[in-house]
């Protein structure tokens, strides 16, 4: 009895993100979504924690956005190149994973692939910190837009 309905519903959701990304990838489509699905979402329309959501996207508004789904609370962005050291790439996947702003609501993965040299890339683990990081700025903002609306 581990499992309950909203978890399964969820994971389900969680998958069907992932392939959706997939599906993306191949069509080379994630490029003009990067501002699309940012303006597109109604601020009473999600079903996560809107402090949370809000914050991720701010967060990580500097990285191309690949897929964001408010009502499974999953946020998917694209392969970002840092100008500055252009032999390494990264791309996060965030889920929301309450309605309440927790720190337990939010798990943030970071991917990193290395330039091969020859044009392609290999994956790479990225620092055990940065994942840490990225949760913590998100969290961080998402207090300071609680904070800001409740003070009007």
């Amino acid at each position: 009895m581990g499992f309950q309905i909203g978890s399964v519903a969820r994971a389900a959701l969680i998958g069907a993100a992932a392939l959706g990304l997939s599906g993306l990838a191949a069509c080379g489509g994630a490029a003009g979504m990067h501002h699309q699905a940012r303006a597109t979402v109604p601020p009473n329309a999600i079903g996560v924690n809107a402090y949370l959501w809000r914050a991720t996207l701010d967060t990580l508004s500097f990285m191309p956005l690949a897929s964001a789904d408010p009502y499974g609370g999953v946020i998917i962005t694209d392969w970002y190149v840092n100008p500055e050291k252009p032999d390494e790439r990264f791309k996060c996947t965030v889920y929301i994973l309450d309605t309440r702003l927790r720190g337990d609501a939010l798990k943030v993965t970071v991917f990193k692939e290395v330039s091969n040299g020859a044009g392609g890339w290999i994956p790479s683990e990225p620092a055990q910190q940065t994942s840490i990081d990225v949760e913590n700025a998100i969290l961080t903002r998402a207090r300071q837009l609680r904070l800001s609306n409740l003070n009007g």
